[in-house]
């Protein structure tokens, strides 16, 4: 008997569409040249009518940094409030004068020296949001620290006197403080807010630029 080979049918094979070639572009995307220029960069977006300049801004690199700034980098920076500031302040010199009571018997030249860094540091450590309270809390600190090496004798009138006096006759370091304190504070508050406005503005240009945001090119893979 003659048998018959069956063969199995063979799948269908599916046309294959044409792919696009690796890096071809879909049809009315964007198409973008930048030219890098200091400062900003220049954008051509193409479209029907023609390539639309854009100008964007480009980053520029950040400069050196001097050693000394970043030894000072390294120093501890904590952030103190108002309270805070003025409670460390006060708790320093307090202890800077027995100190200078005990070891230089009352040495109204090295604590008003002793003031000076300890008004800056104050300036320094305080937060952002209570920059005004240092000038304040430093005189404050160094009324307190003064009584250990003002020499009062005689009650309550005969102590509270002899800081009166202290306080006149070093009037001078109690002004150079005040003055360190207040012009560091007024440094920070300056840069606060030139740093503010340049966040405003970074904010506007990004908000400028997301409205007119092209649409987003998309390649094909082959």
């Amino acid at each position: 008997m003659e048998q018959h080979r069956t063969s199995q049918p063979q799948g269908r094979r599916r046309p294959q569409t044409p792919l696009t070639p690796p890096g071809a572009l879909v049809e009315g995307a964007a198409v973008y040249r930048v030219a890098a220029r200091p400062g900003r960069g220049r954008v051509e977006r193409a479209t029907p009518s023609g390539p639309v300049p854009v100008t964007v801004p480009v980053r520029r690199p950040a400069p050196p940094v001097a050693p000394f700034v970043l030894a000072l980098r390294r120093f501890p920076n904590p952030r103190l409030t108002g309270l805070g500031a003025g409670l460390f302040a006060s708790a320093t010199m307090l202890v800077l004068g027995l100190l200078d009571r005990l070891l230089l018997d009352g040495s109204p030249i090295v604590y008003g020296l002793l003031f000076l860094p300890v008004s800056a540091l104050t300036a320094l450590w305080v937060r952002t949001a209570d920059l005004v309270t240092a000038p304040i809390s430093v005189p404050i600190a160094f009324a307190v620290g003064v009584v250990p090496i003002s020499g009062g004798a005689g009650g309550f009138g005969g102590q509270a006197m002899a800081v009166v006096t202290a306080l006149a006759v070093q009037a001078g370091w109690l002004y150079g403080g005040t003055l360190v304190a207040g012009l560091i504070t007024s440094v920070r508050k300056v840069r606060d807010m030139g740093r503010r406005q340049r966040a405003a503005a970074r904010a506007a240009k990004n908000g400028s630029g997301a409205k007119g945001a092209p649409q987003a090119v998309r390649r094909v893979a082959p």
